[in-house]
């Protein structure tokens, strides 16, 4: 009788299998624990899963992917045919006349401003 062919879908399907049976295992064992001490199951219980690791990539890795993105990107500008610089408005000036209109009328709020001060006082 030929052995069947163990894939990865069935390797996946046993590990989740067991790690069931284990955390089925660990409330069991939980449960006889809290009654030997008198504690809640809950208290004792809470298995926690398993953390799945991070993948980790290399500098280098990192780096390909962010050359072809910008290669990308460059291709995509350069078939629009449109660059995104935004045309600079020259900078306003403020006139003497209307720097000193300015700073007259903040003078007279300001002596508004004390004036009421020295009513309330």
């Amino acid at each position: 009788m030929p052995t069947p062919k163990l894939t990865d879908e069935i390797l996946t399907a046993a590990i989740l299998g067991f790690e069931e049976q284990k955390r089925h295992i660990d409330t069991r064992i939980a449960e006889l624990r809290a009654i030997q001490t008198g504690a809640s199951a809950e208290e004792t219980a809470a298995p926690k899963a398993p953390k799945q690791r991070r993948r980790k990539m290399s500098a280098a890795g990192r780096k390909a992917i962010a050359e072809a993105q910008r290669k990308r990107w460059a291709v995509k500008k350069a078939a629009d045919g449109t660059t995104h610089h935004q045309v600079s408005k020259p900078k306003r000036k403020l006139s003497a006349a209307g720097r000193k209109a300015i700073i007259a009328a903040t003078k007279k709020r300001w002596a508004l401003k004390h004036a009421e001060d020295a009513k309330t006082k």
